[in-house]
């Protein structure tokens, strides 16, 4: 199948874009970074025979990747101690684990 008819490239400058405030293009050419070209980023499609389908999976495409370029970064989780009394939970339930065990075992020889 001779895709190279109906591929379909699609650039966008980020740096002249008036759709896009400083800050949002400040983190798009960070997060983005490797995949532009001289503040130009390129997407390509050509799974498709339809140039127009092409078109379409291109424009989904790179407002995928926008998207996730302005996503806000996940919240780090603050590790957080164990209560005292969910510790003391903790070790009255392994106490009584242990004393289960200890009435299964077979009677010492003594």
């Amino acid at each position: 199948m001779n895709t190279s008819d109906s591929r379909v490239e699609l650039c966008w400058n980020i740096a002249s874009s008036a759709a896009l405030s400083d800050g949002q293009r400040i983190m798009l050419v960070t997060r983005l970074g490797r995949r532009l070209i001289a503040g130009v980023i390129t997407v390509t499609a050509s799974e498709r025979r339809s140039q127009l389908r092409n078109r379409e999976i291109a424009l989904a495409k790179l407002a995928e990747l926008v998207t996730a370029g302005l996503a806000p970064d996940a919240a780090r989780r603050r590790p957080t101690k164990p209560t005292r009394s969910s510790g003391r939970r903790h070790l009255a339930a392994k106490q009584q684990r242990s004393a289960t065990k200890r009435q299964r075992q077979r009677p010492s020889a003594e």
